[in-house]
């Protein structure tokens, strides 16, 4: 699709079809070239955008062209000439405004030529060089000062106005300086002595000196010196409105880059949470990530509060103002609970390798959570290999009870399929129960969505006390299936002292599916029959789940970029982000993904047109578009108060421009000692500007002198920030690069005394002298007038000078010169043209042959041509940094946004696992696994706060219990931020139980290669924990008036780690350890730390002291040693190095 039909497919229709078709049909050849660098596609891509922003300067050059031949033909007339007795000169002018009118109407067909700037800009410039000489040779005497104003007018217009590339703004500058020192050189060099008036010869020679013939002309040499001045500060303007285009077109193109994978974190946000909430939106993106771990209404509200701390630069403790923790938490009513438990998996676990194991729970899970999907139900948790989720969350749904049952016969189902399958004898067990919970996160780190009621806990016991293979439900849950399945008595309260308690009925519900799935798998054991009887039934069973095709954990994030940038510079990567090449991988593109390449090419594109500097003039939401002031007064203010670091190369230029008058003014005067002071001290005054602008520079010699003037290099800095200071120095410059200019007629007679207008002057009086008695030569008089106006693109040179402040000294300076040379020392004109012209037989000179009338036209031309580029330099200025202030607000917001994706992939996977699902080197094509030899695992319980729980109207039916749990979890996890406790690791809270291991973050192998006691010295950092836990609670009970009391477990040994669940992916461990240290918790004793026998011999080998309890009965390990640390003295031995 061409980028056109994209911007008017996706309805850009206010896209002018001037730059962007232009752009379009020389950009799509390149960028559709076979593999185009990146770097080149932006350079092609900045040239473009820098040459054709100066288009619509080529316009206002050509109607100020034609304005100055309207203006010339109008002076010509009202001075009294008779324009048809010079038909040359009449020929010449009106020849141009044809030739510039017809190239003014080429230049406004914008659609057809534009792609044609280059060559249009050359003929604008030939013909600029054809009037020039025109000009030069029509009109009266040529003398050597002749257009050189003109000349000087063309070089910097070529370089500032013209869409030309600074190698051929160059090459036209330089042709334009040589072809008229080639044209004076070559018409006046070989005239005869007899008519010296048409190249003056140089001032006299000093006293006791031979006058030299050979010495080339002096006018000739000011003239080279006026233009190499003219290209050099146009060469100086250009490159710096280059740059700043430049850097305007990357800002943009940055910024355009960071919305829009802003945009399309948002789009792909909107998607999933209209899956999650069922049409309801979405404000903006990375919500992607909370989902994953949150439901979405739950999601915003953390996500506002995280935002908020994040912009205001505070800690890792989101408090609320009343000193206690933000609680997430809310009651929801007509909900049913689902918990399922896989009957047998912890013995086929222990004959699973690592990966097998990871593999075998990512594929059942991910197995459970699409049939929850499918079922409008939502998982909750996944403990160990219990899996429990909720119906009727976030919204409530009137069949979450027949949800929830279908459910659980599903995965029944799915389990028997899988046992027919592999022959391994596995099963599901599952418990229903409906009613009321409390769901939400509590805790500041590892968020986990839970649920917390009596009904929930009545739910676990469903499970615990159900048959394998048969849905367990309780008679409210009974109620609500409304006969939609056939169920029997359970009778099997005496499992459960719970149940027994409770006294009501349970039920199995009857699957009416089961028979015929009975009758068709009887060949059970199919995979292992195929595979051969030796195959491990946890091999024969990944085998087979790997055919489910699970999706892999944090799949959905695919589209999320690493925090840490590339080495690809930004705009670079930016522009390959919007390249129209994406139409070339569409058929590989995932539907829906369309919209948003579609658009790319449109953004990419308004981009463009946003930046165009004809907008200056257009209605703006930014700028008045009549002053270019900034609507909100604090960026205006912000604009004007900015820092302005390259002040000082503007100062350098300008001294290029002082130097300049200097050296013309010693080759057309003869030098009076008066001028020469004068200068000197112009002089000091621009060395000592330079030195404090540029005494940064200076720093090293500075310090190595004496103390006092140490403070030197701060001037430099000074100047830089202060826009007072710069104001004052700038405007002072300019005014100084002006007097000086003008400086050369102060020695000049103030009376009109013109010896050339005397009667009896004859014409051999010509050949003596072209000074008037003891003044300067006249031939001073036109370049005194070159000066001013080399005076004048100083004030262009000081780019970042309001514009305000410009238009203030332009019409000074204009005021100045027209005072000067039209009133009050127009008489010299007067008497050069009497000098020029003495005959009463030779014509009266053209208006440009007269020095005072081609000085005010000049003067004229060049204020409105300055005024143009000056308005231009300051839309461009105040658009860079409108660009800029947007580009650091929006990585302000990207960054604020992958702090927070970073924080959220904190609470969701250890820092050493983060990497391997976010970032450049990014693998999610195999499942995250790692086995550890030591690990040192940690169950830290509150028994009494199941007693401490109640449902009632005073505690809010339990939500006021759940915030002293909150406040205890929370600071619980306050301690992980302790330099000490970073080993640490949080898993997961389960109901009032806290989860921790240590020995996580080792590399997988460092242990075999280091000894056991090294190995295992993280041990005593979980110790410390522990003890660190039971003086957090103290300090709870304090404050709470409770006396709630720890039960802690510890156990260490090897386990897998592992990432699973494609739909809120879980970081968790497993393994033998972690069963016997959860029993541990729970066969202990309040107060107190219960260990194993083989961790007690490990913390007395680090100096702790442990006693024995004796032998207890353990479920499902039998009868163990355990033993009691004493934690009464910390350490018994000297303290090992943490």
């Amino acid at each position: 699709m061409a980028p056109k039909q994209q911007v008017q497919k996706k309805g850009h229709k206010n896209l002018k079809p001037g730059a962007v078709q232009r752009w379009a049909g020389e950009t799509m050849a390149r960028l559709f070239s076979p593999r185009p660098s990146p770097s080149e596609d932006l350079f092609f891509a900045e040239t473009y955008y820098i040459l054709s922003q100066q288009y619509p300067l080529l316009l206002l050059l050509l109607v100020i062209v034609i304005c100055g031949l309207l203006a010339l033909l109008a002076v010509a007339s009202a001075s009294g000439r008779e324009l048809a007795s010079d038909p040359g000169f009449l020929t010449t002018v009106l020849c141009a405004l044809g030739g510039f009118s017809l190239l003014l109407g080429l230049a406004s067909r914008e659609q057809r030529l534009q792609r044609w700037t280059r060559p249009l800009s050359g003929l604008v410039w030939a013909a600029l060089l054809a009037l020039g000489h025109g000009l030069l040779f029509t009109g009266g005497v040529v003398s050597a000062w002749d257009q050189v104003s003109f000349f000087l007018f063309v070089i910097f217009t070529v370089y500032a106005m013209l869409p030309l590339d600074m190698r051929e703004a160059a090459a036209a500058g330089l042709a334009s300086s040589l072809s008229h020192l080639l044209a004076l050189g070559l018409y006046l060099g070989p005239q005869p002595d007899s008519r010296p008036a048409l190249l003056p010869q140089p001032p006299l020679p000093r006293p006791g000196s031979a006058p030299s013939e050979a010495d080339p002309p002096p006018q000739l040499a000011a003239n080279a010196v006026l233009f190499l001045c003219g290209n050099v500060a146009g060469a100086y303007h250009k490159a710096l409105m280059e740059r700043a285009l430049r850097a305007t077109f990357r800002e943009a193109l940055s910024s355009l880059h960071s919305r829009w994978r802003l945009d399309t974190e948002k789009k792909h946000q909107v998607r999933r949470v209209r899956e999650a909430e069922r049409g309801r939106g979405s404000e903006r993106g990375v919500e992607h990530l909370l989902l994953s771990i949150l439901p979405a209404y739950l999601a915003r509200e953390m996500k506002a509060e995280i935002m908020a701390r994040l912009q205001a630069g505070q800690g890792s403790r989101p408090e609320s103002t009343n000193n206690f923790h933000s609680l997430y938490v809310k009651r929801h009513q007509g909900v049913s609970v689902l918990y399922a438990d896989i009957v047998g998996f912890t013995r086929l676990a222990s004959e699973c390798s690592p990966k097998e194991l990871v593999l075998m729970l990512n594929e059942l899970f991910g197995k459970f959570d699409q049939i929850a999907k499918d079922h409008e139900c939502m998982r909750i948790k996944i403990l160990g290999d219990c899996y429990y989720c909720v119906s009727g969350l976030p919204l409530s749904l009137p069949d979450h009870a027949i949800n929830c049952v279908r459910m659980g016969l599903d995965m029944c189902r799915a389990i028997r399929k899988l046992r027919a399958a592999t022959g391994v004898d596995i099963n599901m067990r599952v418990g229903v129960h409906s009613g009321s919970v409390l769901c939400g996160v509590i805790g500041l780190q590892k968020w986990q969505y839970d649920v917390w009621s009596h009904d929930v806990t009545l739910a676990n016991h469903m499970e615990a006390s159900g048959v394998p293979g048969r849905v367990h439900i309780t008679g409210a849950t009974l109620a609500l299936l409304a006969g939609a399945y056939a169920v029997e008595d359970a009778a099997m309260e005496h499992r459960d002292p719970y149940l027994r308690e409770l006294g009501e009925p349970t039920y199995l519900v009857i699957d009416p599916r089961a028979e015929e799935e009975d009758e068709k798998g009887t060949a059970g054991g199919l995979l292992s029959s195929l595979e051969g009887p030796k195959m491990r039934p946890s091999l024969l069973m990944t085998r087979y789940l790997e055919s489910w095709g699970a999706a892999k954990p944090f799949a959905h994030l695919s589209h999320v970029e690493s925090p840490v940038s590339t080495s690809t510079p930004l705009p670079e990567r930016a522009l390959s982000s919007f390249s129209p090449q994406w139409s070339l991988d569409r058929s590989r593109t995932p539907r829906g993904l369309d919209d948003e390449l579609d658009t790319g090419d449109a953004k990419f594109f308004q981009v463009i047109e946003q930046l165009n500097s004809q907008k200056q003039w257009k209605q703006s939401k930014d700028f008045n578009p009549l002053t270019l002031y900034f609507r909100e007064k604090e960026m205006e203010k912000e604009y004007r108060l900015s820092a302005l670091p390259a002040f000082k190369y503007y100062a350098a230029c300008t001294f290029l421009v002082f130097l300049s008058n200097f050296i013309i003014q010693m080759l057309v005067t003869n030098r009076p000692p008066a001028l020469a002071i004068t200068y000197s001290i112009t002089f000091l005054l621009f060395f000592l500007l330079l030195f404090v602008c540029f005494s940064e520079h200076l720093t090293k010699c500075v310090l190595k002198g004496p103390k006092m003037l140490h403070w030197l290099p701060t001037l430099s800095v000074l100047v830089a920030t202060q826009p007072g200071l710069r104001v004052a120095l700038g405007t002072a410059t300019i005014l100084l690069v002006f007097a000086m200019a003008i400086t050369s007629l102060v020695f000049l007679p103030a009376a009109s005394n013109c010896p050339f207008r005397a009667p009896n002057v004859s014409s051999v009086a010509f050949n003596f002298s072209w000074e008037l008695p003891g003044s300067l030569p006249l031939i001073s008089v036109p370049y005194s007038m070159h000066c001013c106006v080399l005076g004048l693109l100083s004030c262009s040179l000081f780019l970042h000078m309001s514009f305000e402040l410009k238009l203030l000294l332009l019409l000074l300076w204009l005021v100045a010169s027209c005072s000067v040379f039209l009133h009050s020392h127009a008489w010299l004109s007067d008497c050069l043209v009497a000098r020029l012209y003495p005959g009463p037989l030779d014509s009266r000179p053209g208006v440009l042959k007269e020095p005072k009338l081609m000085g005010a036209i000049c003067f004229f031309i060049f204020f409105f041509t300055l005024l143009v580029l000056a308005r231009q330099n300051e839309y461009y200025c105040r658009l860079d940094f409108l660009w800029k202030k947007k580009l650091r607000q929006e990585r302000e917001e990207t960054e604020t946004m992958e702090n927070l994706t970073r924080l959220l992939l904190e609470n969701v996977l250890p820092a050493h696992v983060a990497p391997q699902f976010i970032g450049q080197n990014r693998r999610n094509e195999d499942l995250y696994h790692q086995s550890y030899e030591c690990v040192c695992v940690l169950f830290a319980s509150v028994p009494d706060f199941k007693e401490f729980y109640s449902e009632s109207n005073i505690n809010h039916e339990g939500l006021e219990c759940l915030r002293l749990l909150n406040e205890i979890i929370a600071d619980f996890d306050e301690l992980l931020s302790k330099p000490k406790f970073s080993g640490v690791e949080k898993i997961k809270t389960i109901g009032s139980t806290y989860m921790a291991a240590t020995g996580l973050n080792a590399t997988s192998g460092q242990d075999s290669q280091q000894d056991s006691e090294r190995s295992c010295s993280h041990l005593g950092t979980m110790v410390e924990f522990a003890v660190a836990l039971g003086s957090k609670l103290d300090v709870i009970n304090k404050h709470s008036f409770n006396n709630f009391r720890l039960r802690v477990g510890l156990n260490h040994g090897p386990v897998v780690a592992g990432v699973i669940g494609a739909q809120k992916p879980q970081y968790d461990i497993w393994g033998n350890t972690v069963n016997v240290a959860s029993r541990m918790e729970s066969t202990g004793v309040l107060g107190k730390i219960q260990v194993t026998e083989e961790t007690a011999g490990a913390l007395q080998s680090l100096g702790y002291t442990c006693y024995s309890r004796g032998i207890i009965k353990v479920k499902g390990k039998g009868q163990l040693c355990t033993y009691f640390l004493n934690t009464d003295l910390t350490r018994a031995g000297p303290p090992s190095s943490l």
